[in-house]
Order: structure tokens, then sequence, then C-alpha cells
């Protein structure tokens, strides 16, 4: 029988700048499904030696949207079907033939080939097309790009577009290359569809600067505002497209649900819609899309066994939002395992997030995170009851994730795996020592430890062995050539969720987070806490972007760079109007049925 759980809110006392908490709380049983007559080490216990009452708190969670049957009862015309399977390798080896093989026909002319590989991507299919393309920008960058004699002959598109691209693949273009853009723009008119898709590719361009690029930095403030400006002069088939880039930046944007969106787009809106790409784009889409749907089921099942929505139920009940996570990191149909495996990690730090952040005592903790880091199953008879159904459940998942990799590969990957949960459950703990000392840490203090405890290290760890072709030995030493790209994306990763979250979390008594932290260090508004995020996600971008240049020709794999960035790019997704992940609603389950469940029509 779930338990009742008693919730009176926080009082939040503010004075000048400086703001305390003062929480009150729940009084609840830890395991929902135990009867009323079993004892327990925490609530109040019936027995005649009864133990202490012992006051928790509930962040009042609401139980998932999905439930098993429905998730398993999901299915699709696509699974299994020769048919399009059939069609689409038709479809490949055409769209193969349309890129140039040679530099006598990239040149004709230049910005088809461009635009073909932009298109490519932007509909979701380019994996399968990934060395063709390879060559083909190769010869590009070599040819045009790399001499800048070259650069006086092409047009603003040309430059704009080719920059992004080019760069987006790791070429070392100079912003210099828009040196004169002011001067190129001089004439350029709203109402001309070519004009604005000059415009909108500079834009584009803009976010992938490094730091200290003062030209991209204007040319960013410059194209934004006159796209503002001018976006209800445009020709509705280019508005659309400048509109959705506004919003966010095709650079920042999560690639399968970019994806989703673009077909449509292409379909109905784009100038000179290639009738091949289209086909192949809802074709892939729709039988990648069968794929996921049968790793859901199966991460599903793996969820229900572990019970722990039943057992653990003050914690996010959240299978689906956790495997959405996993679409947005790697959509790719190969990478089947590694998005279950992910899965399974999501659900994990999930509840493990809750039991530090909502349910444990100091006391549980320190014994939890001790425990964690002797990894010793012998140890969970020192826990509370909750507490060694967590452990026994986390211990034997991330132990069957490295015997399997040890049996697929031969990597020996538990020590690493170890290593990096356990830093993890110590970052989680160093903020548990804050809330119950009323320790209020400095914005730099809060961002050091939190850099670990929003857990992206753990998801690039696993990821790493399961994407690696390498030894255990050289994964341990790219992961320290690959620090400062896995910081950047948990900056951005924790400040996304820092903006999306911070008022549900301030109202039941957390922690003081970035933006109370900048608020207490400054003595700013809120504001002006929410202006300076927004600035410092863009400064972390630009340090990101860079480490994505030097990590390119190190022996870092390139899907690793693409798992690190699609983190940031999901942070974004999921919390930049909320907080999708914890208090999932109507747009997320509309975002879950488009992804997972619904097929884009052919016509």
């Amino acid at each position: 029988m779930a338990s009742v759980y008693l919730f009176i809110g926080p009082v939040i006392r503010k004075k000048s700048s400086v703001v305390t908490y003062t929480s009150r709380f729940d009084i609840c049983k830890p395991l929902c499904s135990s009867n009323s007559t079993s004892s327990s080490s925490m609530g109040v216990d019936t027995a005649v030696n009864a133990k202490p009452l012992i006051v928790r708190r509930s962040a009042n969670y609401q139980p998932s949207l999905w439930s098993f049957d429905h998730v398993q009862s999901l299915t699709s015309r696509y699974t299994g079907e020769d048919i399009y399977a059939t069609r689409a390798h038709v479809l490949k080896e055409e769209v193969k033939a349309m890129l140039p093989k040679d530099t006598t026909n990239v040149g004709n002319p230049l910005i088809k080939t461009l635009e073909l590989v932009d298109d490519l991507q932007r509909l979701g299919i380019s994996y399968h097309f990934e060395e063709d393309i390879r060559n083909v920008l190769e010869m590009i960058y070599h040819d045009y790009y790399k001499r800048h004699e070259s650069w006086n002959e092409m047009d603003l598109n040309l430059k704009s577009l080719g920059f992004r691209l080019l760069r987006q693949h790791g070429y070392q273009v100079p912003q210099d290359i828009f040196h004169n853009f002011m001067d190129e723009i001089q004439n350029l008119k709203p109402q001309s569809y070519e004009d604005m898709v000059s415009l909108l590719n500079l834009y584009e361009a803009s976010y992938h600067s490094f730091e200290d690029e003062s030209i991209l930095d204007n040319v960013r403030d410059f194209t934004t505002r006159y796209l503002q400006e001018n976006l209800e002069n445009m020709d509705q088939s280019i508005s659309l497209l400048v509109s959705h880039a506004l919003e966010l930046p095709l650079h920042w944007r999560v690639p399968r649900v970019e994806a989703k969106w673009f077909i449509q787009v292409y379909d109905q809106k784009r100038n000179g819609m290639n009738p091949t790409l289209i086909e192949l784009a809802r074709m892939d889409f729709n039988i990648v899309q069968t794929i996921h749907l049968e790793d859901l089921k199966d991460s599903s099942r793996w969820w229900r066994n572990m019970k722990w929505d039943q057992k653990l139920c003050f914690a996010r009940d959240r299978l689906v939002e956790n495997f959405l996570w996993t679409i947005g990191v790697s959509y790719l149909p190969h990478f089947s395992y590694g998005r279950r495996v992910l899965t399974k990690v999501n659900a994990l730090i999930t509840t493990i997030d809750d039991i530090y952040d909502v349910y444990g005592t100091l006391d549980e903790l320190e014994k939890f995170t001790d425990v964690i880091d002797r990894w010793d199953i012998n140890a969970i008879d020192e826990l509370p009851d909750y507490m060694k159904i967590c452990f026994h459940g986390f211990y034997n998942t991330i132990n069957e994730i490295a015997y399997n990799t040890l049996t697929d590969t031969g990597f020996h990957s538990l020590p690493f795996l170890k290593q990096a949960w356990t830093d993890l459950c110590k970052a989680y703990l160093v903020e548990a020592k804050w809330f119950h000392n009323r320790h209020a840490p400095t914005l730099e203090e809060y961002l050091d430890n939190a850099c670990v405890s929003i857990s992206a290290h753990v998801t690039l760890m696993h990821f790493n062995f399961l994407a690696s072709t390498t030894s255990s030995a050289q994964i341990g030493q790219c992961m320290e050539r690959a620090d400062n790209i896995v910081r950047c994306s948990a900056q951005i990763l924790r400040l996304s969720d820092d903006l999306g979250t911070s008022a549900d979390e301030m109202e039941r008594g957390d922690n003081s987070k970035s933006i109370q932290c900048y608020m207490h260090d400054t003595g700013g508004t809120e504001d002006e806490a929410r202006t300076y995020l927004h600035e410092l996600i863009m400064i972390t971008w630009k340090k990101l972007n860079k480490e994505r240049a030097l990590c390119d020709n190190s022996q870092i794999s390139r899907e690793f760079i693409e798992c690190a960035t699609n983190i940031a790019r999901m942070s974004q997704f999921m919390y930049g109007h909320g907080d999708w992940h914890g208090r999932p609603d109507d747009v997320t389950i509309n975002h879950v049925l488009s992804l997972l469940c619904d097929p884009i029509q052919e016509i």
C-alpha cells in the first residue's frame, strides 16, 4: 500500500540580498509497499520497541505518465518489413550518387554540394553517408576554404554555410573569413528569399565561435537583431526557418528532434525540395523509430523487474523520460544496446539523486556513500531498508553492465565505473552537507561541485565503454584528455537544469542553486541572475566548440564528442521551458509521442 505523505511547503525568508531557507518536512515511511504491521528503520515504528520518529522531506513528484502496459502495447508496422528496407537501400544508393567524388564535380556549383550535406544532416540521414561526406568536406576545405585568397571569390551565403559545416566537422576555418561582413550585408532585402537564407546561415555560423572571437560575436549580435526586426517582412517559407532559429540555434538543437521538425518543413515549405531525400528521410525515421520502440520496451521490462517505482516511490518514476535522454544522446540504429544501458544509468541517477537531494538523512547518506565507495554488498546490513533495496539493485545493474562489456569486448570497465559513481555520490554528499549545515556556497564553489553532481561524467564514462574500440587503459587516457569537454558539457547541463528547476526546488526548501548563489554573491535580482547564467551558457558553448576542435585530432572518438555535445543540447531541450524531466507535462507527452510512437505519414 502506498504511503500517504503530509507535505507543508517551505518558508522562504528574504532579507536584503541574503536568502535564508527554513524547510518544513514530510513524515513518511520509506518503503512504499510495506504493510502497516512491518517494522522499519524509519518512520513511526508500531512495535513495542519503537524507534525514534524520523522526519523526511517529499518533493511530491507526480506518478509516471506512462504505464507499463501502455508502453508494452506500442507497435509499429515498420517492424521487420523487408519492403521498407529494400526501398531504403535503393534510395541510399541514389543519394550517394549525388555526392561528388572529386574536386572537379564539387565546384558545380559549390553551394549546391554544401546545401546537400546540410540537408542530409538536418533530415537525420547523414549517418548513412559519413565517409562520403567526410571526403567531400575534405576536398572543399583544401580547395576553397583553406586558401585565404579564395574567400574574396565567395558570396556571403557560401562563406557562412561552408564555415558552419567545416567547423562542425573539426576544420580550422578562421573567423577572419567574415572580416568585412558588414560591407556584404549593406544591400540585403528582407523580402528576398535568397538574401534571408544568406543572413540565416550567417547567424547559424556565429554559434560555432570560440572564446575571444569578436568578429563572430558582432555577427551574432547583428544577425539576431536584424532577423528579429524583419521577421514579419519575410516570405513565409523562410520566416518559419528564421523564427525556429531565433528560438534556438541549430548547433544547440537535439539532432533527432530537429530531424522530425525539418522533415515536415522541408516537405512542405522548402524551395527546391528533393523528392529522393524526403522519401528516404521519412522512411528512415520510421524504421529507426521502430528500433527505438523496442529499446524502450526492453528498458520498461527491466524497470518493472527492479520494482523501484513501488519500493522507492518517494523518487521520480521517469523511465520514459530517461529513455528520451538516450535518444538525444544517440538516435543511431547501431547504438540500440547502448541506449538500453544508458536508460538504466539515467534511471539509477534519477533515483539516487532523489535519495540524496530529498529523502535521506545525513547519517544515512554518509553510510550509503561509504558503502558505494567500498563496493561491498555485504555492507548493506549497515543501511536502512530502502537503501538496501537501492544499493542491491544498483550494484547488480552496474556489475551486469561491466560483465557484458568484459565478455563482449574484453574491456574490464568496472574499476572505471565504480570510481565514476563514487565521485558522483561524494558530490551529492557535499550538497547534502551544505543543506543540513545551512551553508550557502559561492557560485564558483557551487559549480565546481555541481559539474560532478550533475552526473554527465558518469553517463560519458559508460558511453565511452559502449562505443570505444580501444583498450581499457586507452579509454582511461581518453577520458583524461576529454576532461575539459566533459566539464563544458556538464556545466551547460547544470546551468540549464537550474534555470528550469530552480523555482520548484527552492519552493520545497532545497539547497541554493546557481541562481541563488549568484544573487547571494552579488546582491543582484533573480532576473539579473538568470541573465548572467544565460551568458555563462553562451561562454561555455564557446569553450565546448574549442574543445571539440582540439579533440577532433586526438584519440578521442567523434562519437564521444557528439555524445558530450548532445548532453548539452538535451539539457536545453528538457529544461528550456521548465522541468520536463521531473515534472513532465503535455508538451513532454507530445514530444514522446512524436519521437517514439507517431510515424511520419507517407505522401
